[in-house]
């Protein structure tokens, strides 16, 4: 693999959960489209972060990508090697360098086990022994993710959601991955546990080196975090650009209702902005429009909408590599007034520092039935 090419590449990737019926011979009578035809690269060193509502495929996703399910169709290259349908025996030097940071640091850790246990978990599998023992490399690993030593013999139930999750990223650094997938690791914290987490995920990117795939809902954690965003719906991304770009000047409509939705204070003499709000409820992934997925609740849509599915392209006049799936694309006007992202404390504790705050959403539009 060259300098130049991407850690990770998806072409295609889809995943359909088939649904069974029928009596007394049970038999496929249709599947759950949870991903249907993702394409995206992250490079190495690169934080690139995954949005959307609940439902549209982000955590799903995430397994895909880390080969905790398998693919229905498409292409998962990691270094240039495909992964797609890898054998247990070709997956295993790859698992140690795609690790995992489950959403629920409360279902994710085993009550029965010691924190050293479960940390050392990952190297014991994969039968390393770092020089100094295993205990010394978990030990040197809670201190890096900010927690004491000494809690090596304490078992999760005597540590708080912050400090669980904490232990799960200490878990995934086990083994010096290269790539680590974040399945919305804040969304289970409160509001000053979330900062702290974030950055120190944050500056252990930039000591280690490592890539990210952040799966996030808060817009404003996503902004702070990731250099790149992609926006999914219903299985498939519809806008990618980088985060400044993506937030400033949003070019799908879908996008840019949910900046529209991100709370907004105002002062009492302010007069109301009026917001983008979509109609309807989000279609059943079992089955999707026809066309473009989003055209059931776009103010925007039309017969091609619903005939011919958009594809993912460059956006006219846009940023190079703003790429956005829609028929009729937003005009590039600055809708948004989020605050800049922030990088994480560079004080001696990763947990300093200001937190991502959430922003403005600024000037947005009525959008019609």
């Amino acid at each position: 693999m060259s300098s130049t090419d991407p850690l990770l590449e998806v072409s295609g990737l889809t995943k359909h959960f088939p649904i069974k019926g029928g009596f007394p011979i049970r038999r496929t009578i249709g599947a759950v489209q949870a991903v249907d035809g993702l394409d995206f690269t992250i490079g190495a060193g690169e934080s690139l972060g995954l949005v959307g509502e609940s439902g549209c495929g982000k955590s799903t996703t995430g397994r895909l990508i880390t080969r905790l399910l398998e693919p229905t169709a498409g292409r998962i290259s990691y270094r240039g090697q495909d992964i797609s349908h890898a054998s247990r025996k070709e997956l295993a030097p790859v698992r140690s360098e795609i690790q995992m940071i489950f959403q629920d640091p409360y279902a994710s850790l085993n009550p029965r086990q010691t924190v050293g246990k479960i940390v050392a978990a990952p190297m014991e599998i994969n039968g390393i022994n770092p020089a100094g023992g295993r205990e010394a490399r978990v030990r040197e690993l809670l201190e890096t993710v900010g927690l004491n030593p000494e809690h090596y013999n304490r078992f999760p139930h005597e540590f708080s959601g912050g400090q669980r999750q904490r232990i799960g990223v200490a878990r995934a650094l086990a083994l010096e991955p290269k790539l680590i997938v974040a399945d919305e690791p804040v969304s289970a914290l409160d509001v000053s546990i979330q900062a702290q987490v974030v950055n120190l995920l944050q500056k252990l990117q930039r000591e280690l080196g490592i890539a990210f795939l952040f799966i996030a809902h808060d817009l404003a954690i996503v902004r702070h975090f990731s250099e790149r965003v992609a926006v999914m719906y219903l299985g498939r991304i519809v806008e990618v650009a980088d985060r400044e770009d993506l937030y400033g000047n949003p070019r799908h409509p879908y996008t840019r209702a949910l900046l529209s939705a991100v709370p907004e204070p105002t002062a009492d003499d302010e007069p109301v902005v009026e917001r983008v709000r979509l109609v309807g409820d989000v279609p059943s992934p079992v089955n999707p429009p026809s066309g473009c997925r989003f055209r059931t609740r776009c103010w925007k849509a039309t017969e091609k909408c619903a005939t011919e599915t958009p594809p993912l392209v460059q956006v006219q006049d846009g940023r190079d590599g703003h790429l956005t799936a829609c028929h009729y694309p937003e005009e590039p006007t600055v809708v948004s007034s989020f605050p800049a992202a922030r990088t994480a404390s560079d004080g001696p504790r990763p947990d300093q520092g200001d937190g991502p705050r959430p922003g403005k959403a600024g000037k947005n539009l009525e959008a019609g039935g």
